[in-house]
C-alpha cells in the first residue's frame, strides 16, 4: 500500500482512517454547497417534472398533534384508523418538522420562507406576503382556505405595546384564495368558539355561535361543497384544523355531548376524544371526495403544526411521551407527514428530512409550474419522494424560533439551531444526537466528541452561518421582548 511522503509515519489503519475523515468532509462540503444552491433560490424552472399531475390538492395541517398521536406513527393512545389507511396506501415520512407553535409553522407553510425572514408579531402573517394561495390561484386552481386563520391579529386590546401590532396582519380575503370560511379571523376577543356552538367568517360574513354546530364538521362540509362546485376545475385546498387544539372540550362522539350545557366543558380527558375526532374528520373528507367523484384525482397531504400539548402523556410504542408543544426538543418538532394518491402514489415510507418551508416549492412542482419570478423560498421541493424517486432531499433543517412579540409570550427566548438525522446544533454551541425515529435528544459532552460528532458539529454550523445571511426582518434583527421592548445585549 503506497502513501505520500508526508505520511509515512502513519500506520495502514491511521491512514485509513485519516483517509475516510476526508472523505466524509468532502462529501458534506458537498451537501452543504447543494444546500446552499437550492437555499432561498429563485427557480426559473419546475425543478422536478411529477409523472403524473394531481387535479386537485387537498392539504390538511392539524394544530397540535405529534407522532405519537397517530397509530401508524406507533402512537398507541388514539385509535386513528382513518390516518393509518391513507399512510398505509400512502407515503409515510418519518422524519417531517414543524416550528414548535402554531404561528411560526403557519408562516413557514404558507410563505416557504424561514421565520427570520419575514417575522414581525406572533399571530400575524405581514401584510403583502405572497402565499401558496396566491402562487396557486395564479397556476389556474381554484382555491379555498378553510380552517383556522389566527393571522389577521392576536393581542388582546389590553396587552402592553398591542396597539401597535393589533389588526397588523394578513386579511383572510387578502391572502391570495378565492374563498375562505375561518375561525378567528380578526380580532381574538371575537373569535369566539372553534368547536361546539363555532363563530367564524366566511367570505367576509361573520357566522356567531352557530347553535348545535360543530366547528371542523362545518369546515368539511364546506370544503366538500367548493370541490363539488368546482369539480371541472383543478382545486387547491388549504385545510388548517382546528382540531386538537386546546381548549380539551367534548366532540360529537363523546358521551356528554348529548348535554349541550356539557359541549364546552374543559377537561384534559377529552383530548383522547378530541384527536379520534381528528381523525373522523379527515376520514369524511376523504369519503366525501370519493363521492363526488374526486378521489381518484385528488392528492391529500397530511401534516402538522407543532408537536402536542404539554398537558397531555401520550406513548410511542412503550416510550412515554410528554407533549412537547412550544419546546424545541424532538416532541415539540417532530410532526406526522402522510402524503396519499390512488393509483399515483405507492405505499411507501421514507425517511428524508422535510420542514414546512418546503411545501410552496412542492406545490410548485406537482403543478408542474416553476415558481413565480422574483419569488424566493428556502424550501426544498419533496415532490419526487412522493412517486418513489430520489430527488434532492435536503441535507439538515433549520431554525429560527422566537414567537415574540405577543401575548403570552414572555417566557420565551430566542432559539436557532439545525439538525440532521442524527446531530443537533444549537447557534451557542450546544450538540444534541438525535439519532432514531423516536424522541431520542441526547446532549453531546463537547469535551469528548468523536470524530463523527466533530465532522457534524462544523457542518451545521456552516447551515447556520448560511442561512441566517439577509435578507432578515427587523425583528430577527432587533431581538424584543413579548411587549416588543428591545433586548440590549450586555
Amino acid at each position: 500500500m503506497g502513501y505520500p511522503e508526508w505520511h509515512k509515519s502513519m500506520s495502514p489503519v491511521q491512514y485509513f482512517i485519516h483517509r475516510s475523515k476526508i472523505t466524509i468532509e468532502v462529501e458534506m462540503l458537498r451537501s452543504l454547497l447543494l444546500l446552499i444552491a437550492l437555499t432561498f433560490s429563485q427557480i426559473s424552472a419546475p425543478a422536478f417534472a411529477a409523472p403524473a399531475k394531481p387535479f386537485n390538492i387537498v392539504l390538511i395541517m392539524a394544530d397540535d398533534v405529534g407522532i405519537e398521536g397517530l397509530g401508524c406513527y406507533g402512537g398507541t393512545d388514539y385509535a386513528t384508523p382513518n390516518l393509518d389507511r391513507l399512510a398505509k396506501n400512502g407515503v409515510r415520512f418519518t422524519h417531517a418538522y414543524a416550528q414548535p407553535l402554531c404561528t411560526p409553522t403557519r408562516l413557514q407553510i404558507m410563505t416557504g420562507k424561514y421565520n427570520h425572514r419575514n417575522w414581525l408579531y406572533f399571530g400575524i402573517l405581514p401584510k403583502g406576503e405572497k402565499t401558496f394561495g396566491h402562487m396557486m390561484s395564479d397556476f389556474g386552481y381554484a382555491t379555498c382556505l378553510a380552517g383556522k386563520w389566527q393571522l389577521t391579529s392576536y393581542d388582546p386590546p389590553d396587552f402592553p405595546g398591542a396597539d401597535k401590532r393589533r389588526g397588523t396582519g394578513t386579511h383572510p380575503s387578502e391572502a391570495g384564495f378565492d374563498e375562505y370560511s375561518l375561525f378567528h379571523s380578526e380580532e381574538t376577543e371575537d373569535k369566539g368558539s372553534r368547536y361546539a356552538n363555532p363563530t367564524f367568517l366566511r367570505n367576509g360574513k361573520l357566522h356567531k355561535a352557530v347553535e348545535g354546530a360543530y366547528g371542523d364538521d362545518l369546515t368539511v362540509d364546506y370544503i366538500l361543497d367548493f370541490m363539488k362546485r368546482n369539480r371541472e376545475k383543478p382545486q387547491f385546498v388549504y385545510y388548517p384544523m382546528a382540531l386538537p387544539h386546546w381548549p380539551m372540550v367534548p366532540t360529537p362522539h363523546s358521551k356528554v355531548w348529548s348535554d349541550p350545557k356539557r359541549r364546552l366543558e374543559e377537561d384534559p380527558k377529552y383530548f383522547k376524544d378530541m384527536v379520534e375526532y381528528m381523525d373522523f374528520v379527515v376520514g369524511r373528507l376523504v369519503k366525501g371526495i370519493e363521492q363526488i367523484g374526486l378521489r381518484e384525482k385528488t392528492l391529500i397531504l397530511f401534516y402538522s403544526d407543532n408537536g402536542t400539548d404539554k398537558r397531555i402523556t401520550s406513548h410511542l410504542g412503550k416510550e412515554e411521551v410528554v407533549g412537547g408543544k412550544s419546546k424545541v426538543t424532538q416532541n415539540g418538532i417532530r410532526v406526522p407527514l402522510i402524503a396519499n394518491w390512488p393509483g399515483q402514489i405507492s405505499p411507501g415510507v421514507s425517511g428524508d428530512l422535510i420542514d414546512s418551508t418546503d411545501f410552496l416549492p412542492t406545490l410548485a412542482d406537482l403543478a408542474g409550474k416553476p415558481l413565480p419570478k422574483n419569488w424566493k423560498t428556502d424550501g426544498v421541493s419533496f415532490a419526487p419522494q412522493l412517486f418513489g424517486r430520489k430527488g434532492t432531499p435536503r441535507q439538515s433543517v433549520f431554525f429560527w424560533y422566537d414567537p415574540r412579540p405577543g401575548w403570552d409570550k414572555a417566557g420565551y427566548t430566542r432559539q436557532i439551531f439545525a439538525l440532521d438525522h442524527r446531530y443537533k446544533l444549537f447557534s451557542d454551541g450546544r450538540l444534541f444526537d438525535v439519532r432514531g425515529v423516536g424522541m431520542r435528544e441526547v446532549a453531546v459532552d463537547a469535551r469528548r466528541l468523536t470524530a463523527e460528532a466533530a465532522i457534524a458539529k462544523r457542518k451545521l454550523r456552516r447551515v447556520i452561518d448560511a442561512t441566517m445571511q439577509p435578507p432578515l426582518s427587523t425583528t430577527a434583527r432587533q431581538e424584543v421582548d413579548a411587549y416588543g421592548r428591545p433586548i440590549r445585549k450586555k
